[in-house]
């Protein structure tokens, strides 16, 4: 049976998902205990399986729980008739590298360690990581149907690009080879936008 949901279970569950990306982070996923996520969160080391079946289950958690956050904004941005392509492209990559900058503990979880644990990782939740696929290729088809585009390259395939791309700015910074202070993230943002935008101008 679940743990019945309190104000002060939330805490406690908040505290060791908390913990565990502090130790995931520093000792990596395989090289780390339940039993030192619990000595991290000050628990006892029963107290982690009250609440995740698993040391995966909680690196599930971490993953869906930034990922979902990451689907809201994208889905905002495909939807917002507003706003340019370049300024729904930014939007998003803008939540994703300041994401860096506030929790870079918890980017570094999501981005080295679930692409560590890809083979069954990639497996369990492939569709969830398809659909933020799908909502940037979205962004980019209506750019293409509206004329902001050009229409010569398949939207899922600019799509794989640009968050390809980020990824790959997130582990230069995750492992110290490129700067990443606040005029470097928005720099990054600016550099990742033109180069699809740029790169897909009506010629």
């Amino acid at each position: 049976m679940p743990p019945r949901t309190t104000a002060a279970s939330a805490e406690k569950r908040r505290a060791i998902l908390d913990a565990a990306v502090r130790v995931f982070a520093e000792r990596g996923f395989n090289h780390c205990r339940v039993s030192d996520i619990a000595d991290e969160a000050g628990v006892a080391y029963g107290l982690v399986y009250h609440y995740f079946k698993s040391k995966d289950g909680i690196l599930d958690e971490v993953f869906l729980e930034r990922w979902a956050l990451m689907l809201e904004v994208i889905e905002e941005a495909a939807g917002d008739d507003a706003l340019s392509v370049r300024d729904r492209l930014a939007k998003v990559a803008t939540f994703i590298v300041e994401s860096y900058g506030r929790h870079p503990d918890v980017m570094q979880v999501v981005i080295v360690e679930v692409t560590r644990q890809a083979n069954t990782f990639g497996r369990k939740h492939w569709a969830t990581i398809q659909d933020a696929h799908a909502g940037l290729a979205r962004i980019v088809e209506r750019a293409q149907e509206s004329g902001e585009l050009r229409g010569d390259i398949p939207p899922s395939f600019a799509a794989i690009v640009f968050y390809g791309g980020i990824e790959q700015v997130l582990t230069s910074w995750i492992f110290d080879t490129a700067p990443s202070t606040p005029d470097d993230r928005r720099a990054a943002v600016s550099n990742l936008v033109e180069t699809i935008c740029g790169g897909l101008d009506p010629r």
